[in-house]
């Protein structure tokens, strides 16, 4: 990152969920910068799914806040995050099989043909989703044969790449990715690493939920690492070795013998 102060563009402070007496969250701080690539880790039962959930309009705190460009936003459901320009990359990709990859990359969102007989028609603007289904696709240099194939003949890297596409072609600010190499082979992950550098190469800020930490160490700008519902360390993977970052979210390792140069703000 540069020596510049850079934009903060999502901030949670405070969140906190129960689900009966489970605690999920227990009053956790999240910051996500422009431009960057935070990858967040933690064990099982760290928090990790139900903070993603809460950025992604998924889930409602029960408290604590949300700020976007430092305007306070109240998600009631994944479509009010969409609309502010938050799209989630889901580890089962989300995608409809049978369909093609232009119909999935406009799925809920067609455009339709102009013209005012069609107010009433709806038609769809089919060449118009295949033009600009070619430019997403070109733009993030994944490689289809044809626009009109179905999403079930392609692989499991290519179905990953629809699933990227889509989100980055509408989100504005942020690109959540669950998991985004899981099941993949080592060509294949590769394949959806350099994807994830060029949607952050266009401006968008990532969010990486990963269990493999060589990925996490690989594409990562900060690492945010979660613990018991809380976010306990935000920390540099220039600095910090993969073995520490593991032993402060497992516990092992305590906060306070970090140094400085390891920690970030």
């Amino acid at each position: 990152m540069s020596n510049t102060t850079p934009k903060l563009v999502l901030q949670g402070r405070g969140l906190s969920k129960r689900y009966g007496n489970v605690t999920a969250l227990d009053g956790a701080d999240f910051d996500l910068y422009d431009g960057e690539i935070l990858a967040v880790i933690g064990d099982n039962g760290a928090g990790k799914s139900s903070l993603i959930k809460v950025l992604s309009g998924a889930v409602q705190p029960d408290s604590g806040t949300l700020t976007l460009d430092g305007n306070a936003v109240n998600f009631k459901s994944p479509m009010d995050a969409r609309r502010a320009g938050i799209e989630t990359v889901y580890q089962d990709l989300a995608v409809a099989p049978a369909m093609t990859i232009t119909e999935n990359l406009f799925l809920g969102r067609e455009i339709l043909k102009s013209g005012f007989m069609n107010r009433f028609l709806k038609l769809l603007d089919k060449r118009e989703m295949l033009s600009q289904a070619k430019s997403h696709m070109a733009e993030l240099q994944i490689g289809i044969r044809s626009m009109s194939q179905a999403v079930e003949t392609l692989s499991g890297g290519q179905r990953q790449g629809v699933a990227v596409a889509r989100s980055a072609a509408f989100a504005r600010h942020v690109v959540i990715m669950d998991e985004p190499t899981a099941a993949l082979g080592v060509k294949e992950s590769a394949m959806v690493l350099d994807l994830i550098r060029r949607v952050k190469d266009r401006g968008l800020a990532v969010i990486l939920i990963s269990h493999n930490m060589p990925h996490v160490f690989e594409l990562a700008d900060r690492i945010h690492i979660q613990r018991l519902g809380s976010r306990i360390a935000v920390v540099n993977p220039k600095a910090i070795s993969m073995t520490d970052a593991v032993a402060v979210m497992t516990g092992a390792k305590p906060i306070g013998s970090l140094t400085t140069d390891m920690l970030c703000q």
